[in-house]
């Protein structure tokens, strides 16, 4: 059964979509409002639209105009019609020629038979990894420490699949100092967040179980759920300028009561890719509704210490006083993308599960890694204070050159995190990431942040680079860009 997006949701979402002029009949108006938020992802695919009758009523409409502006929109692919169930939204068919873009970020073919040499795709910027380069003093430093440490370990085996006591230790007393009291036996260190994930996904979940997402959100999170023939679930971040906040938190309710959903992934803090921040408030809601619901409630917190303006407000987990909200963390995101350590924070009765589960992949992270991730927390605020510096700097280099290059796209200023969200005027995504490299820029597409496309409007820059490289990174994203036709969505080749 097809999940029902809700007729007064449909209307908030719309806002002013009502023609101002006479001459354009209304349900051509709605049609064209209801195209622009399935482009921009704030539809999901696959979703049912409201009834006629729903629809018609908070919208003050005839039914027979909003039967006429569904029939446009079949006629025009954003909707699928099954005898004896609901219509349900999807994206038409591309154009014969449209470039596409692999899930892979780096895709290098614009048309039929064009390829990126390996000579061109050297010289090339790489905008795809929001991750950060090595603070080099402080990361040979925690190394020569650990090096140092390594010998006291040597009398044993060397494989723990929970984590290093240390480790795990400095790691509950972040925690304790963020306002989440912790226990050792709760924390299990992982080979990175991702992996924290999937083993999450296999021990809570099973094969057809449906997940609740932020739609966009993390690529690698929706691709760690395909993998467990988990579903996606995904429920529409709101526009920034939204009040009270980004997080629809009706519709994620109605989410996980209409499909049954087991678990719920969400990215509170400098979200990614938009940036946004959930409130205190919406903290709060959001724990009460997932135990209303029966719902496992996952935070991914991976950018949580990457705040450039003011910090995040407390942990999700702090308003269950740590209980009953499963965690996941990365050094990764803070320290160094090379660093691949990462953690759950759980109950010990889950920590032990997945345990367990994760003999089957691997059955430990390397101690030398563990032992230099310690010394890192250690020295958190030493480390982090730079860093925000120069991440500071490096996000007014890209949004000057936004400003400059791209002055028509639009972009909110990130509070934090290491990428932006920018939407295009037209819809051509897929074919600028797939001509960009040609330009000697390397692109995410929109669509790779979705579930089943949609944010064909949209692109994702970080500002990990340096403000040198990053401003003429999108000096050759513009010269790409205008080598597209907006109005036709297709790229013309470049010679």
């Amino acid at each position: 059964m097809a999940r029902v997006l809700g007729a007064s949701t449909l209307a908030r979402d719309l806002g002013q979509w009502r023609p101002t002029s006479r001459n354009r009949p209304v349900y051509r108006a709605l049609a064209d409002g209801i195209r622009l938020l399935v482009n921009d992802g704030r539809i999901p695919l696959g979703v049912a639209l409201p009834s006629e009758r729903d629809l018609a009523g908070v919208l003050a409409l005839s039914r027979t105009t909003v039967t006429n502006t569904y029939a446009a929109l079949r006629e025009e692919g954003y909707l699928q019609s099954r005898q004896g169930s609901r219509s349900t939204v999807a994206l038409p068919p591309r154009p014969e020629g449209w470039a596409s873009v692999p899930p892979s970020a780096g895709a290098a073919s614009f048309g039929p038979t064009s390829t990126l040499t390996g000579t061109t795709r050297a010289a090339a910027i790489d905008m795809t990894h929001a991750a950060v380069t090595a603070p080099p003093e402080a990361v040979t430093a925690a190394y020569q420490a650990a090096l140092q440490a390594l010998p006291a370990y040597y009398s044993g085996h060397g494989i723990d699949p929970v984590g290093l006591t240390v480790l795990r230790r400095a790691i509950a007393r972040r925690y304790e100092e963020r306002g989440v009291p912790t226990e050792v036996d709760q924390i299990m260190v992982t080979s990175g967040a991702q992996q924290a994930w999937r083993l999450l996904l296999e021990v809570l979940g099973s094969p057809g179980d449906r997940v609740v997402v932020d739609h966009p959100t993390y690529p690698n999170a929706l691709e760690a759920i395909r993998r467990t023939a988990a579903r996606a679930v995904p429920v529409p971040l709101l526009p920034a300028d939204a009040s009270p906040g980004r997080w629809d938190l009706g519709s994620m309710h109605d989410a996980i009561r209409q499909t049954g959903a087991s678990l719920v992934y969400v990215l509170p803090d400098f979200h990614n890719p938009t940036g946004a921040v959930m409130s205190r408030e919406d903290r709060s809601e959001l724990v009460s509704m997932t135990r209303r619901t029966g719902a496992t409630l996952v935070v991914d917190e991976s950018m949580a210490d990457l705040w450039l303006d003011a910090p995040p407000p407390p942990p999700v987990a702090a308003a269950t006083h740590g209980h009953g909200v499963v965690t996941v963390g990365s050094a990764s995101k803070s320290y160094w993308g090379g660093l691949r350590v990462g953690w759950i924070r759980a109950s010990p009765t889950l920590v032990s599960r997945l345990a367990t589960s994760r003999a089957a992949e691997d059955i430990g992270t390397p101690i030398m890694d563990q032992l230099a991730c310690g010394e890192l927390i250690a020295r958190h605020d030493d480390v982090l204070t730079p860093r925000r510096d120069v991440l500071s700097r490096r996000r007014g280099a890209l949004l000057d050159a936004v400003g400059e290059e791209l002055p028509d796209w639009r972009v909110d200023s990130p509070p934090g995190g290491l990428s932006m969200w920018l939407r295009m005027p037209a819809p051509v995504s897929t074919a600028l990431a797939a001509v960009a490299p040609a330009h000697g820029v390397v692109v995410a597409a929109g669509p790779r942040f979705g579930v089943e496309g949609a944010f064909e409007h949209y692109v994702r820059l970080p500002f990990t680079e340096s403000s040198d490289r990053i401003t003429e990174a999108v000096r050759r994203l513009a010269s790409a860009y205008r080598t597209l036709d907006p109005a036709a969505g297709s790229p013309r080749m470049v010679l």
